[in-house]
């Protein structure tokens, strides 16, 4: 076999998965799916879904004739970019494209599943550092509501001091969890649908090379490393490729999920930095601070707070 170019990457349109519902692509292929197992020919399946108000369904069927099906799936971009890749590859090498598309579908849906588990465990410790950000401005109503004249203090140079280092903490620390939780979030695109797709074009009966040539060919991007590891196993061990990589891929995602929660749990404790050393410090210059200076002012202890040289507290 000829040697795996491992270089990493994907096609670019793969990055704009996240921002799409994975899930109700993946809904939609396996309806697809279901009615080709039914004997129906894909014109006439698309013709149906649109029927039922599938909006990428109905582009298809209002496209003109001899519009390429791939094509016109990458043009809705997102996770259909995806789908359109598996849609040329099993047309390319004569794969089923009934099963191929059950099998991307519970693929896609695998994939979402992760990216929902790893937003659901990021949003506690992402909410709290939002929410423990707002409690400096927050100190300052409290001053109001127990009765100091906090608005006085905050006009004095003390306190425009005060003032100044809180909110230039409360900018630090929001930048910091700011960044702490976008390193947290998981990477673009689907985890382990290359290995998927190049599953599709090996059960077509074509060799390992053509596969890989045809998957590229067809949008899928450079071979990634893992996928250049699981075929030189296969071919080394004489085991199924096919196999091989639908189960690494499942790995991929279920790796993928563990991650997405340990970076979770981790970003947990990293936000205790932005809130220990900057956010507290800023609730006692902007909260404490004014409230102290206000009180001692107002017993004389700080004359140019309360007034003109000579005044009477």
């Amino acid at each position: 076999m000829t040697t795996v170019r491992m270089v990493p990457g994907r096609a670019a349109a793969a990055g704009k998965a996240g921002a799409q519902d994975v899930s109700a692509v993946a809904a939609v292929v396996q309806r697809l799916a279901v009615l080709l197992e039914a004997g129906i020919a894909p014109p006439r399946a698309w013709a149906l879904l649109a029927e039922s108000g599938e909006e990428t369904a109905a582009a298809i069927v209002a496209a003109p004739p001899g519009a390429d099906t791939g094509d016109l799936l990458a043009a809705r971009g997102g996770a259909w970019a995806e789908v359109a890749v598996a849609w040329r590859v099993a047309a390319t090498v004569g794969a089923p494209l009934a099963p191929s598309l059950r099998r991307f579908a519970d693929a896609l849906r695998e994939a979402q599943e992760t990216r929902d588990d790893v937003a659901v465990a990021l949003a506690d410790p992402a909410a709290t550092a939002r929410l423990v950000g707002w409690l400096p401005l927050v100190a300052i109503g409290l001053g109001f509501v127990l009765g100091f004249d906090v608005l006085t203090t905050l006009t004095q140079p003390a306190g425009i001091a005060c003032a100044l280092a809180g909110l230039g903490l409360m900018f630090v620390a929001r930048r910091w969890s700011r960044r702490l939780v976008a390193r947290a979030q998981p990477a673009p695109g689907l985890p382990g649908v290359q290995g998927d797709t190049v599953a599709i074009a090996l059960s077509g009966g074509v060799s390992v090379d053509r596969a890989l040539e045809v998957v590229q060919a067809s949008g899928g991007g450079d071979t990634e490393p893992e996928t250049g590891d699981v075929l030189d196993l296969s071919e080394r061990a004489g085991a199924p490729a096919a196999d091989l990589l639908r189960a690494t891929s499942s790995d991929a995602r279920r790796r993928a999920r563990t991650e997405g929660r340990l970076g979770a749990a981790r970003l947990g404790a990293r936000l205790l930095l932005p809130m220990g050393l900057c956010t507290l410090p800023a609730f006692l210059l902007l909260g404490v601070g004014p409230m102290l200076l206000s009180v001692l002012a107002g017993s004389g202890s700080l004359l140019p707070l309360a007034g003109p040289p000579g005044a009477l507290p």
